[in-house]
C-alpha cells in the first residue's frame, strides 16, 4: 500500500502515527511548524480519527471500511473493542507487537514471505485474523535468515501486549487474550470512526 510522504501526513493529523515520526527529529520539526489545519469540523475530526486509526495499522480504505461495517453489523459486544480486536488481531499486528520485526510494514513482510506459522501452518497472509488460544512462531528454515539475527536479545527488551504471551526460549507468541481498546493508550479515537461511519 503506497502511503506517501509519512511526516506531511503525521502533522496534517496531529499523531506521530508513522515509527519514523515517534522520534525527538520529528517533534522538534512539529514544534517549528505550524499545523497545516487549524481548525475542523466535527465530520473533519472524525475523518481526521479515521484515517490516523487506518494509517497506524496500515490497511487500505476498503479494508478498514470493511471492518468498521462488520463491527456495526454485530450487535453483540462493544463496537470499540470489536473494531480493536479486528485491526490488533491482524497476524502482521501480532509479529509487530511480539517484537519479530520492528515495523508493522516489516511483519507484513515476514508473513507475506512466508517466515510465519500460526498453529504450525504456514500463513503468507498478513490480514489473517488470530483469535484466542492461538501460537505464532517463525519458521524453522526462516530462523537461520539475517532478519531474525541477535532476535533473542531484541525480544528480550521488548514490551509484549497484555492479551499476548511470549516464551523467549521457543519464540512462540500466544494469542491468551482478546484486545480491549484504552483510549488513554492510542493515538486514535474508536467511538469517533464510528460516528463518521454512521453519518
Amino acid at each position: 500500500m503506497k502511503i506517501g510522504p509519512k511526516y506531511k501526513i503525521a502533522r496534517r493529523l496531529g499523531a506521530p502515527i508513522f515509527e519514523k515520526t515517534q522520534t525527538a527529529k520529528f517533534a522538534a520539526s512539529k514544534e517549528k511548524k505550524k499545523p497545516l489545519m487549524k481548525s475542523k469540523s466535527s465530520f473533519g475530526q472524525q475523518l481526521n480519527e479515521k484515517q490516523k486509526a487506518r494509517l497506524t495499522y496500515g490497511v487500505t480504505e476498503k479494508q478498514f471500511k470493511n471492518y468498521a461495517k462488520k463491527v456495526l453489523a454485530k450487535a453483540s459486544g462493544s463496537q470499540t473493542d470489536n473494531l480493536y480486536g479486528l485491526l490488533e488481531g491482524r497476524l502482521d499486528n501480532v509479529v509487530y507487537r511480539a517484537g519479530f520485526a520492528s515495523t508493522r510494514r516489516h511483519a507484513r513482510q515476514l508473513v507475506s514471505h512466508g517466515h510465519i506459522k500460526v498453529n504450525n501452518i504456514r500463513v503468507t497472509i498478513p490480514s489473517y485474523a488470530t483469535k484466542k488460544g492461538d501460537e505464532i512462531t517463525i519458521r524453522k528454515e526462516s530462523e537461520s535468515k539475517p532478519v531474525f539475527v541477535n532476535l533473542e536479545e531484541r525480544l528480550k527488551n521488548r514490551e509484549t501486549s497484555t492479551w499476548t504471551s511470549l516464551d523467549l526460549k521457543t519464540k512462540t507468541v500466544k494469542v491468551t487474550d482478546n484486545p480491549k481498546y484504552e483510549a488513554v493508550k492510542e493515538l486514535f479515537d474508536l467511538q469517533a470512526v464510528f460516528e463518521y461511519y454512521r453519518r
